[in-house]
């Protein structure tokens, strides 16, 4: 989302204190302590990301470590070794900068990442999780500014098949709106201050959010009717969910055809510089 001129950037950037406030506190009601209060969390956050990434990556942690295609145009956020350097996460209320971003529309919107070769395998429950940068906006706990972003998988890195996401049509911010995309949960992983080994990654936390945070993808659920993967079909299905895959294709959701609204795209958030924010992804299993 934007880096620039949107609500999000704010929340990052801390460049206006004020606007902060307005956009960062925790209800309209609060005091200026109370404000203060719920800022200084978000500085803490912003001075633990100038030491994430790792000079070196944790070798248990299985990210994707190839970036195959990139051709975003995001002044400052272009730099597609940003999706595979690690996972920086600021947890709930503020998204990392250590971010690869891509485009709203067009080749940019796209980013493919591999394993250097390897496989992704089809385990017991999600089999990859997507980090992007989104963070809570409000006192309700389902609205958050968010880059929803249309995840796909490949073998061969020709043909693609993905999970048929779907949008409510409620509201933008709203999580519940957005059905089988990426870029819509928080991430609590940062691989400096908050270490975890890749199986924590996957442990559910009781609800709809994972313990390191992130969008978790389960192969079984992969859809071969899904209208925007035309070269996905029933036999190439059956072969992903048993032999895993090799790429994966992130694109910002404003970049795909919307099956619920035929001639649309799915939305985006009015305003925004750019489109989703990539930080990377994490297999559960490689071979």
């Amino acid at each position: 989302m934007q880096k620039h001129l949107n609500i999000k950037t704010v929340c990052q950037m801390f460049l206006v204190i004020f606007v902060s406030f307005s956009f960062c506190k925790p209800s309209p009601s609060t005091s200026g302590e109370e404000n203060l209060a719920a800022l200084l969390p978000l500085l803490n956050n912003a001075s633990a990301a100038s030491v994430c990434p790792k000079s070196s990556l944790p070798t248990d942690i299985y990210l994707a470590t190839t970036v195959v295609s990139a051709n975003s145009t995001i002044s400052g956020f272009s730099d597609p070794t940003k999706a595979i350097n690690g996972i920086c996460g600021l947890g709930e209320m503020a998204g990392s900068l250590d971010v690869y971003a891509l485009d709203i529309t067009g080749p940019g919107a796209t980013i493919v990442l591999s394993w250097g070769g390897k496989t992704v395998k089809n385990v017991f429950g999600d089999d990859f999780i997507v980090y992007d940068n989104s963070f809570r906006i409000s006192d309700d706990t389902n609205t958050y500014a968010m880059d929803p972003s249309v995840i796909q998988v490949s073998i061969d890195g020709t043909n693609y098949c993905g999970f048929n996401p779907s949008y409510s049509g409620a509201n933008v911010n709203l999580m519940d709106s957005w059905t089988k995309f990426g870029g819509l949960r928080p991430v609590y992983y940062n691989m400096t201050t908050k270490p975890y080994t890749n199986e924590d990654l996957f442990i559910n936390t009781g609800g709809l959010f994972l313990l390191g945070g992130g969008d978790g993808f389960d192969l079984d659920q992969i859809d071969e009717n899904d209208p925007n993967d035309l070269g996905c079909n029933g036999a190439l299905v059956t072969n992903i969910k048993a032999n895993g895959f090799k790429f994966i294709k992130i694109t910002s959701a404003s970049n795909v055809n919307n099956p619920g609204n035929p001639g649309n795209k799915f939305p985006w958030p009015p305003g925004s510089y750019n489109g989703s924010d990539i930080d990377g992804v994490v297999a559960r299993e490689i071979q």
